[in-house]
């Protein structure tokens, strides 16, 4: 399908040269990403840089609050990036915006990159701030379950691992989890069982190859292939999992997947709610809050934090707009695109 002026306006906005095949080319794509998305300290939000210990280190978090009085829930973030690029200076915009949006504290997660540091370092990190945070969580203020774990595309798949990890683990259990755009699944080659890793794996920003190799930069060794906490659609057993919203996006090589841990997260008796946000590309929270596809992710995400832990009962697909109502939002933010 040809993708519109709006589309490409988007796709130029979020684009980073596909360099990973090169020697060493992962270090020059998380600095091309860092530059696209640097940290800027803003005015009117409350941030605080803090270490939890994680053993024989420290994993930095960035602390996100509304900019105004009182004690807020939390989300827990883990970025996107690959488990290759992305921290959370680049990542602060997207934090800054979704404290502001939902009103929630947001807790961004540093945790540490592949290949330096190959799996299970990151779910292993981000697993010790969870734990932290809902064991210690009069720190802030807040209950365990004001308590959500929310990650887009990697960070996706590290929400859904953590939750693996608690359930297994014993030691807590998250109420909730946002799913955006996750990595589910360990196969992105064209043997994938998914129609979207083909008709979506190239042109569209995140790539099939490009997901391949990030994966291949995560994994210890091809055994990783068949854990759950490496890819969390294969796991044999879902039970006991958070209310979980999932979002995808129209053109993305992650769509089918993502749905597909939703659906498979539903036959294992847990509340799934599920929205396709149409003529979206992968990575589209990282645009400005005015976008059409950004202001309707944030409304089914307030929706779901602000409905009652035990209210969700069903799975629900986006429906896809059409006709002049397209068009004119189509216009109205082509023009008004942030580079």
């Amino acid at each position: 399908m040809a993708i519109n002026r709006f589309m490409r306006a988007t796709l130029k906005a979020l684009s980073y040269p596909e360099i990973l095949d090169k020697k060493n080319g992962y270090r020059l794509q998380r600095a091309a990403v860092n530059a696209a998305h640097p940290h800027v300290l803003r005015p009117f939000y409350k941030i605080w840089d803090r270490e939890v210990y994680a053993g024989d280190h420290n994993v930095p978090v960035r602390i996100f609050s509304p900019d105004l009085e009182g004690t807020y829930p939390a989300l827990l973030f883990f970025h996107g990036g690959g488990w290759v690029t992305g921290n959370i200076d680049s990542y602060d915009k997207v934090c800054t915006n979704m404290a502001k949006i939902t009103r929630h504290t947001v807790i961004s997660v540093d945790y540490r990159l592949a290949p330096e540091y190959k799996f299970p370092a990151a779910p292993e990190d981000c697993y010790q701030v969870a734990r932290e945070l809902f064991l210690h969580s009069d720190l802030f203020g807040i209950k365990p379950e004001q308590i959500t774990l929310i990650g887009d595309s990697a960070g996706g798949n590290l929400a859904a691992v953590v939750s693996l990890m608690a359930r297994d683990r014993g030691e807590f259990l998250p109420s909730r989890q946002i799913l955006l755009y996750p990595a589910t699944n360990n196969d992105h080659t064209e043997n994938s069982p998914f129609e979207s890793v083909r008709s979506n794996g190239k042109g569209y920003l995140l790539t099939s190859k490009r997901m391949v190799d990030y994966m291949a930069l995560y994994r210890s060794s091809e055994e990783d292939l068949h854990n759950p906490y490496y890819a969390p659609l294969i796991c044999d057993d879902l039970r006991n999992q958070p209310q979980t919203l999932i979002i995808t996006a129209e053109f993305d090589p992650l769509r089918d997947e993502g749905e597909a841990y939703g659906r498979k997260l539903m036959e294992f008796g847990n509340v799934v709610e599920m929205h396709r946000i149409h003529d979206a590309l992968h990575g589209f929270m990282s645009l400005g809050p005015g976008f059409k596809h950004v202001k309707k992710a944030y409304r089914y995400i307030n929706a779901f934090l602000n409905r009652p832990v035990d209210h969700l009962n069903r799975m629900v697909f986006e429906s896809q707009d059409t006709g002049d109502e397209q068009k004119q939002n189509d216009h109205e933010e082509v023009n008004g695109l942030e580079a």
